[in-house]
C-alpha cells in the first residue's frame, strides 16, 4: 500500500458564492415567468409582438460576451493590449444593449403597451427591467475590471480569479436574456 496524500481541491469561496447568487436570480425568473404564465392564462391578455430592436440587442449582448471571453483568454496569454481591448469592448455592448432595451420600450410605450395598462405589459417591463438592473451590475463588475486591466502590476490567481468571476456572471446574464427572450415569444 502506498501512503498517497488525497488531494482535495477546494472551491473558492466567492465562486460558491456567485454561484448561490446565480442560482436564487434564476428561482426570481422562474417565479416571475411562472406567474406570467398563470396570469395570461387568466384572461384580459393584451397580444402585442416584441419590439424587433430586442432581437438586435440580444445579438450585440452575445457579441458582448464573446469579446469578454476574448479578452479573458488574452489575460491568460498576457496579451495586455487585447485583454483591456475585449473587457472595454464588452462594457461597451452591454451598455449599447441596455440602450437597446429601453428603445424597445419607447417602441412598445408607443403602441400603448405601458405598465400599468394591461398585465401583459407589466410583466414585459418588469421582467425586462429587473434583467437590465443585473446588467447593470455586471457593468459595475466590469467597470473594475477595466480598472484592474489598466493598473496591471502582475498577473495574480486572485485577479485571475476576479475575471472569472466576471466573465462567468457576465455569460449568465446572456444566458438568461435569451432565456426570457425566448420564453416571451413562445409564450405569445
Amino acid at each position: 500500500m502506498s501512503n498517497s496524500k488525497s488531494h482535495h481541491t477546494r472551491l473558492n469561496p466567492l465562486k460558491f458564492a456567485m454561484w448561490i447568487g446565480m442560482g436564487s436570480i434564476m428561482m426570481m425568473f422562474a417565479s416571475l415567468t411562472s406567474a406570467y404564465l398563470v396570469r395570461r392564462a387568466g384572461g384580459n391578455w393584451l397580444e402585442f409582438s416584441i419590439p424587433t430592436v430586442f432581437y438586435y440587442s440580444t445579438l450585440v449582448l452575445l457579441v458582448s460576451s464573446l469579446c469578454l471571453h476574448v479578452g479573458y483568454s488574452s489575460y491568460k496569454k498576457r496579451n495586455i493590449p487585447l485583454y483591456q481591448g475585449g473587457l472595454i469592448a464588452a462594457f461597451v455592448l452591454g451598455c449599447v444593449f441596455l440602450v437597446l432595451q429601453y428603445q424597445g420600450w419607447n417602441e412598445l410605450f408607443s403602441i400603448g403597451v405601458d405598465l400599468k395598462g394591461n398585465p401583459s405589459g407589466s410583466f414585459l417591463y418588469v421582467i425586462t427591467g429587473i434583467h437590465g438592473l443585473h446588467i447593470l451590475g455586471g457593468l459595475a463588475a466590469l467597470v473594475v475590471s477595466i480598472i484592474n486591466a489598466f493598473t496591471l502590476k502582475k498577473f495574480t490567481e486572485k485577479r485571475k480569479t476576479n475575471f472569472e468571476l466576471t466573465l462567468q456572471y457576465w455569460h449568465f446574464v446572456d444566458i438568461l436574456w435569451v432565456y426570457l427572450l425566448v420564453f416571451l415569444l413562445m409564450s405569445r
